[in-house]
């Protein structure tokens, strides 16, 4: 047989078989037909010369939202699937997204969440982010969310630290219509900082009383301030519990959100221990440009959805999230669509920089560890069983990178360039067409396929 394309001479982790080892791959009609030590014949041959060779990692906590310039930035550093619509923020009708997604074609796949917190409150008509839902409300969106889940939707999502006035009634009878399909609730908690270890004890109320499967989002960014080790032992003793909890976190210290959000009411920097100098400007006229008291309050005020970096985290506190077994990677990239030359370094980053900390340099994770965070972990959370392996019959996304070299270029707004793209990763492959090619990105390259599942009653 001659495939369609051929990887030979591949340093194969192969997470699902817990297998490192030495192999050539075949891919034929956008699959991974073959994996062998045999020789193969291809229309396309690359060599691979013992670099790594993995799946595709999957990004389960993103926004990059159908924004054609982030999609770029996303497939440079070798994610071949995202998941969008988290923190309460995605687009109202998932249907409609992933039309838009295959008619004007995307450089990876795309999956979507319904999201709660802004989404599906502002279309029930709460205008306040401080008010709870009246019952006519919640059941407004429990059929909404109903709807978005059968037009494909990979499961709910909570921005409730966007959202404070969100009642635990609320996001209890919507955990109820995922937990009912199998489907899972990605959280934003409530509270980050101290309060933070509060918004844990919600989640696992939540799961505890719904079934639902909970996803803790960008852990880094909520209990990293100094209370890392104690947000880790609740949710392993709530996971040996019997409850299925698992969590992501990002690569970075510093977060990134919109700048009018609930956020920075007041308050913030005292609970963070910070000044305005410690935020940067992310998006929009004044990208770059360090804070001071003026600048935040007229942001705040006048231009709300200007997205800034706030410096509230420590970095040792990232190491210790992703140490944690039931911790996967995610980027929390592309918030609000930034400019060329503008957002967060995580949009272009994320996935170079834990590979080069948390193997190469620390060596805290083995590589096959490392790729299982990326891959496999997130493929199983959200119940795709088709990614994050490398196995015949898998969809064919796959990454090519050199463990000694890989690295990220990227740094903060004002520090250096947000976007500036990583170095190491050779060739990203969505569906068995290269996206990535000797570190460059394939022009109008968009394979990207929507990732969606259908609904089904949950049994055991």
């Amino acid at each position: 047989m001659q495939f369609d394309l051929v990887i030979n001479n591949a340093t194969l982790v192969e997470p699902s078989s817990d297998l490192l080892t030495l192999a050539n791959i075949g891919i034929k009609d956008e699959k991974v037909a073959v994996v062998t030590r045999g020789e193969l014949e291809g229309q396309k041959v690359i060599d691979a010369d013992l670099k790594v060779v993995c799946p595709g990692f999957i990004d389960i906590h993103s926004h990059v939202d159908n924004y054609q310039y982030g999609g770029m930035l996303y497939a440079m550093q070798g994610i071949t699937t995202t998941v969008g619509g988290n923190c309460g923020l995605s687009p109202v009708g998932p249907k409609q997204f992933f039309q838009e997604m295959s008619e004007t074609g995307f450089p990876i796949n795309q999956g979507q969440l319904v999201g709660h917190s802004f989404s599906m409150r502002t279309e029930a008509g709460l205008t306040d982010v401080y008010a709870p839902a009246s019952a006519d409300q919640i059941e407004a969106m429990t059929r909404r969310l109903e709807k978005g889940l059968e037009e494909g939707a990979l499961g709910l999502s909570l921005g409730l630290e966007y959202a404070p006035g969100s009642s635990f009634e609320e996001i209890r009878e919507l955990s109820k219509i995922a937990a009912l399909y199998n489907k899972p609730v990605a959280i934003h908690t409530r509270y980050d900082s101290w309060r933070g270890l509060e918004a844990i004890h919600e989640v696992i109320r939540l799961a505890r009383e719904t079934g639902a499967s909970i996803q803790v989002a960008h852990l880094a960014y909520m209990v990293g301030m100094g209370m890392m080790t104690e947000a880790l032992n609740m949710i392993a003793d709530a996971r040996r519990e019997g409850l299925d909890i698992t969590a992501d976190s990002g690569l970075y210290s510093a977060f990134a959100t919109f700048i009018g959000s609930a956020v920075f009411d007041p308050g913030c920097l005292e609970k963070w221990g910070i000044d305005y100098s410690d935020f940067y400007v992310s998006t929009g006229p004044f990208a770059g440009r360090q804070c001071d008291q003026p600048l935040f309050e007229k942001l705040r005020q006048d231009e709300p959805d200007t997205v800034i970096v706030a410096f509230a985290g420590r970095d040792s506190e990232v190491l210790e999230a992703l140490s944690a077994y039931f911790v996967m990677v995610s980027t929390d990239g592309c918030v609000g669509s930034p400019e060329p030359g503008s957002g967060h370094p995580q949009d272009s980053g994320t996935y170079p920089r834990f590979f080069r900390l948390m193997v190469r340099e620390t060596g805290i994770l083995t590589l096959l560890q490392a790729v299982k965070k990326c891959t496999l972990l997130p493929a199983q959370r959200l119940g795709l069983t088709d990614k994050g392996h490398l196995r015949p019959g898998a969809d064919a996304d796959l990454v090519i990178f050199d463990l000694k070299e890989i690295r990220d270029n990227s740094d903060y707004p004002g520090l250096g360039k947000p976007d500036a793209p990583p170095s190491g990763i050779d060739y990203v492959i969505v569906n068995g067409a290269p996206v990535v090619e000797k570190g460059v990105f394939v022009r109008d390259s968009k394979p990207g396929k929507p990732v969606t599942l259908p609904n089904k009653i949950w049994e055991l």
